[in-house]
């Protein structure tokens, strides 16, 4: 009988392929907490180094799988064991708020590490965001953290809409609109919430369609209000700066008109901001007997541009009002409006009704008794007119 131990049979000459299975990424927070660790200690304590890396990292390390122990190491230093406390054997960093200096400044940087990573589910956002809110009202944080928000990928993804929308609600629920605005304000950040919205969006429109219909309409036209303010202000400066180069005043008045529409300024408020700028362009002589020359030389030659723009007699009483706290606000001026109002009168800037509305009960109390007794000689003349000019139609009927 033969022992020996008979051999299984071998297959040769044919290769055979396993069967394919779906297989997982197996949860290893362990070697994510070291990747994380490993960059931090490269980056030191530089925050705004640390939040470089952070968002560059973001492309490879999967901060929604491993929201827990992200937040674990950003604030504790590492993972946390049951009972919450730091196992002997982890990895740990000291750049964490537990390792933090125990300042407001140094924790309002953590929390700008903390509050905006992607890997929070949505609604640990929304609580974060809410939270958030609630220390920006008690003066706990600062307004600079919200510039977290314009992280590009953030905004493309429409994170920083979102949160934005959780943070008002809870911020203005504890406060109010003008709270936020002045806090906004402080921080230089009252002009750039559109900038929550990605480039193809950010208008005005969307904007209020956005936050209106998440329930913050104060919030809405406080930013239109903002749009409008710096649609302004841009208006004014390049028109002083047209005017300072001579630009023809059909190519001025064709700008203006665009800004109007584009940004939905009225006459009125255009009107106010050209008697500004034309009066923005010249040094005044100092001496009230030559003022007076001066101003009638200088106003006759805008004045093509003011009648433009004074098509309405709501613009009109707008700038006699414009003028008489302009006279009144600079002495040597005080014995100019009448001589200013009749120059515009003559060159069909101003009309009758206005200014006899004007002086009956819409001037200004600013040099109230000076101005109307300068005017009283030219609007007993005006109304005469009219009354000439009433007879006259009546005959020819």
């Amino acid at each position: 009988m033969n022992n020996q131990k008979q051999q299984k049979p071998t297959l040769s000459g044919q290769r055979f392929k396993t069967r394919k299975r779906d297989e997982k990424e197996r949860f290893d927070p362990t070697q994510f907490q070291d990747c994380i660790i490993q960059g931090l200690t490269e980056t030191g304590t530089d925050l705004e180094a640390v939040a470089k890396f952070l968002d560059a990292s973001g492309a490879k390390l999967d901060y929604r799988r491993y929201a827990e122990t992200l937040f674990d190491i950003l604030v504790a230093g590492g993972m946390l064991a049951p009972g919450g406390t730091l196992a002997d054997d982890m990895m740990r960093t000291d750049v964490c708020v537990f390792a933090a200096q125990e300042d407001l400044e140094t924790m309002q940087a953590f929390a700008q590490l903390l509050l905006f990573l992607k890997g929070f589910s949505e609604s640990e956002r929304n609580k974060l965001a809410m939270l958030t809110g609630i220390l920006l009202a008690n003066g706990t944080l600062n307004a600079s953290i919200l510039n977290s928000l314009y992280n590009e990928n953030l905004v493309k993804e429409g994170v920083s809409a979102a949160f934005a929308v959780k943070l008002f609600k809870s911020w203005i629920n504890e406060k109010d609109i003008n709270a936020v605005a002045s806090s906004l304000r402080r921080v230089n950040m009252d002009n750039r919430l559109m900038e929550l919205f990605p480039a193809n969006k950010q208008s005005v429109e969307h904007f209020m369609k956005y936050f209106t219909e998440a329930g913050l309409k104060e919030l809405s036209e406080y930013v239109r209000n903002q749009q409008t303010i710096g649609a302004r202000k841009e208006l004014q400066k390049e028109l002083q700066e047209q005017m300072s180069r001579g630009d023809p005043f059909k190519d001025i008045i064709l700008y203006v008109k665009e800004e109007m529409k584009k940004n939905n300024i009225s006459e009125q408020t255009v009107i106010g901001i050209i008697w500004s700028s034309v009066m923005s362009t010249v040094e005044w002589n100092k001496k009230e007997e030559l003022v007076a020359e001066q101003a009638i030389k200088h106003l006759k030659q805008y004045s093509p541009l003011l009648a433009a723009f004074t098509t309405q007699g709501q613009s009109e009483l707008t700038l006699l009002l414009k003028i008489q706290e302009y006279c009144y606000d600079n002495i040597h001026f005080m014995k100019a409006f009448q001589k200013i109002v009749v120059l515009f009168y003559k060159a069909e800037v101003l009309s009758e009704e206005p200014i006899l509305k004007w002086y009956k009960d819409a001037h200004l109390a600013k040099g109230k008794s000076v101005f109307l007794e300068q005017m009283k000689k030219f609007v007993e003349w005006l109304k005469n007119a009219e009354e000439e000019s009433g007879s006259d139609s009546e005959e020819g009927d």
